[in-house]
């Protein structure tokens, strides 16, 4: 997709659960933001205020999750907008973690050492028992920007963001996988590069 023209869009985390603070892996178990993720929407929702945009022009679309809703509705709220007028698509749902989902980092370590390690070595094409690779989850991603064709504030995941820069911005030296994918910030597409932007 690297070189593809695609509408400009806003790609947003949802903010932090609990299971976000524990480093449990949630994948796509439906956990619901706390209150400091409900902050970080809402630090997102200003954001996106403070910017010269007619946000009734653009599409909104957030994975199914309510972790994803929640923080649509908080966003759409900060702007002044129906915090309801969105629609949800399965495609950016969190990558799946299978078996491990529920866990913590920490107990996955002491239970799946060889595993651990070897999703250590190669996270990105790692499988967890049951689950999807981030590699797998870069298919659904592309799918759906296949589709898109208006301006779009999007509300996802971090591995969803992952397969997303994977599309716009190339393989790079491969530490998608392991880089930080923020719940404070925002990642924006202006027709050419991908950059994190949001409040000082």
């Amino acid at each position: 997709m690297t070189g593809t023209t695609l509408p400009r869009f806003y790609m947003i985390r949802h903010g932090e659960t609990e299971w976000n603070r524990e480093r449990r892996y949630q994948g796509k178990a439906d956990i619901p933001l706390n209150d400091t993720g409900r902050g970080q929407a809402a630090g997102n929702g200003r954001y996106l205020a403070s910017l010269p945009i007619d946000w009734k022009d653009w599409s909104f679309v957030a994975s199914p999750l309510s972790r994803a809703v929640e923080t649509t509705r908080i966003i759409r709220t900060e702007l002044g907008l129906d915090p309801d007028e969105f629609r949800t698509d399965e495609r950016l749902m969190e990558v799946s973690f299978g078996e491990w989902e529920r866990k913590l980092h920490s107990e996955l370590l002491q239970e799946y050492p060889d595993a651990m390690a070897a999703r250590d070595r190669s996270k990105w094409d790692h499988v967890p028992p049951g689950g999807e690779s981030y590699a797998q989850a870069v298919n659904r991603v592309r799918d759906f920007f296949d589709g898109l064709d208006a301006q779009t504030v999007i509300v996802c995941h971090g591995g969803i963001i992952r397969a997303t820069r994977y599309l716009v911005e190339g393989p790079g030296d491969g530490t998608l996988a392991d880089g930080h994918v923020p719940q404070d910030r925002v990642y924006r597409y202006d027709g050419q590069d991908g950059v994190w932007v949001g409040l000082d």
